[in-house]
């Protein structure tokens, strides 16, 4: 038995043939689904399908990157939605850094001038460094607004984290004593991952640990204690191999854990009991 720790199945992605999907994940023996939320409205089709499939369970939050398109309250529909039975945990939230204000505006211009170097002047500098800086502490207000729900409500959360590594520690270490996170995705160094479990939160790997460049990924996975990671496939992205390039799919939870057992040298088996026991300790499912 598997468990897909982290799933995007109320994305369009999946609407032409969502008990296909369904049904194939049952075959490769995953058999229950972590749906997440992204932003309210996904939260809300999140809650939808874990209470009409008895083997989706959902995960609501708003996701950084969705800060500017949210309204000014968001806690309040996610507490009210936090109600359900079958949500199992706040998320996903964090931090994302990777497209700041100053990089999509200096897209923007390199289109502009086609080929010519962009020769940004001291004012533009200043301008991008504010629009950067504005949207940073709006996404930690929003990191940090779901960390308080999650605590009040007795939730774990799932925690987004891309190029922001320093910030988003700073932030979740005071509520270490609160409530457990788990950082998926995960693609960092083995120090890195060493920190969160330091601080009692866990890690959870893709079809990331397939890939031919994702050999530091895999081996950090053979390396941590079974007990202290989970396994996901973030589909509709990240296929693993030999689906790289294509949709990713709940099913394909199977062969990121066949990539682990295979490159730990255990019986896939031995790790989805360890996985599953592991996402059912982290999660509350009913």
């Amino acid at each position: 038995m598997l468990i897909d720790t982290h799933a995007h199945l109320d994305y369009p992605d999946f609407a032409g043939d969502f008990d296909d999907v369904l049904r194939r994940a049952t075959d490769a023996g995953v058999t229950r689904i972590i749906t997440i939320g992204t932003s309210i409205e996904s939260s809300r089709r999140a809650v939808v399908l874990a209470e009409k499939y008895p083997n989706i369970s959902a995960v609501i939050g708003v996701h950084p990157t969705a800060v500017d398109e949210s309204s000014e309250d968001v806690i309040t529909p996610l507490r009210e939605l936090a109600k359900s039975a079958r949500v199992v945990a706040i998320g996903e939230t964090g931090l994302d850094y990777h497209s700041l204000p100053s990089v999509e505006l200096s897209k923007d211009r390199q289109t502009q001038v086609f080929s010519k170097a962009l020769q940004t002047s001291t004012e533009e500098q200043i301008e991008a460094d504010i629009h950067d800086g504005a949207y940073k502490s709006k996404q930690a207000s929003l990191f940090e607004q779901q960390l308080d729900l999650a605590a009040e409500v007795g939730l774990n959360v799932v925690i987004h984290q891309r190029d922001a590594w320093d910030d988003t520690l700073e932030i979740i270490r005071p509520y270490s004593d609160k409530l457990r996170g788990v950082f998926h995705c995960f693609g960092g160094t083995r120090a890195q991952a060493d920190e969160v479990l330091a601080l009692g939160h866990l890690v959870s790997f893709t079809g990331i640990v397939t890939f031919k460049n994702g050999a530091s990924v895999r081996e950090i996975a053979v390396q941590l204690s079974l007990g202290r990671f989970m396994v996901e496939t973030d589909c509709p992205y990240l296929a693993p191999v030999p689906f790289r390039g294509k949709r990713c799919e709940p099913a394909h939870t199977r062969l990121v854990a066949e990539s682990i057992a295979t490159a730990r040298g255990i019986s896939v088996e031995e790790l989805a009991r360890a996985t599953t026991a592991t996402a059912e300790g982290f999660f509350r499912f009913v």
